[in-house]
């Protein structure tokens, strides 16, 4: 059985990149710093072998990639400027040591153009490391999450309000499910050679503000309402979010559907996540 190291294994990508790949044959070892954590004892009973690692301590990494066939990586905004872009670049540099056949890492759709959203330039800064390195590499570039709307109502209501003040009535958000990313980043482990090099803007859905609420509704049996919110008040959010909502309006993710469904012919729509998932 060939070991994949995932990173942020008890977080939504982490996570659903190691159940994908156990289903597939892989042995997992997972990375997290509290190896007595709830979470950790889940993984174990689950198979996965657990190590204690984190991604600001190179020794540590170097540690958890000895051995391993393949790497996932996600990183997630970190506390301090520049945090997510040491982090990347540590994991890529460990697995370039480690000479492991596959790093496999979660980008995000865009951050090769030029967006100016601080955290699309961070993961785009460890995508050119990572080709720099000329480790064998896949990155995947994961658009909106699905799961970013499984909030409760009134925090949804407040949020499509700002989606609509950017984006209006005609403009489309793509979308996709964790699940689905954890899906198809097993698939590349699986078919290394078909996706070695490559840089891929994955999602399942497409869809104007209006078509999203009217999936909601279907779904709760309630009206989805997006609170009104005057364009100029984009302007009072954090610089990241607001770069983030202005870009959805100007620009926006930029996937190739038929394609991904052609990697993953059961990436899921919105309806058909919203039909599996509990949402208040």
């Amino acid at each position: 059985m060939k070991t994949v190291l995932v990173t942020g294994a008890t977080g939504q990508q982490g996570g659903a990149v190691l159940r994908a790949l156990q289903k597939r044959g892989f042995a997992v070892r997972a990375l997290t710093r509290d190896t007595a954590s709830p979470k950790a004892a889940k993984l174990k009973a689950q198979g996965v072998e657990v190590v204690a690692g984190d991604l600001s301590d190179r020794a540590s990494l170097d540690a958890a990639m000895r051995g391993a066939h393949g790497a996932f990586s996600i990183q997630t905004i970190g506390k301090k400027e520049g945090d997510e872009q040491r982090q990347g670049i540590a994991v890529a540099e460990a697995a370039a040591a480690a000479k492991v056949e596959h790093l496999v890492y979660s980008s995000v759709g865009g951050a090769e153009r030029k967006s100016g959203i601080p955290h699309f330039e961070s993961k785009f800064e460890i995508e050119e490391h990572i080709r720099k390195l000329g480790i064998p590499h896949t990155i995947l570039r994961p658009v909106f999450f699905m799961e970013n709307l499984a909030t409760p109502r009134m925090a949804r209501t407040i949020f499509l309000g700002m989606l609509y003040a950017a984006m209006g009535e005609k403009k489309t958000l793509q979308l996709i499910a964790v699940d689905d990313i954890g899906e198809i980043g097993a698939i590349a482990f699986a078919e290394r050679e078909k996706y070695l090099g490559k840089a891929i803007e994955i999602a399942g859905d497409e869809l104007v503000l209006s078509q999203i609420q009217a999936a909601y509704r279907a779904k709760t049996g309630k009206k989805e309402r997006a609170l009104p919110y005057p364009a100029f008040m984009l302007g009072v959010l954090p610089f990241d979010l607001r770069t983030m909502i202005k870009w959805f309006g100007s620009s926006g993710y930029a996937a190739d559907l038929p394609a991904v469904r052609a990697i993953h012919p059961g990436v899921m729509t919105l309806p058909q996540w919203l039909a599996k998932t509990p949402i208040q």
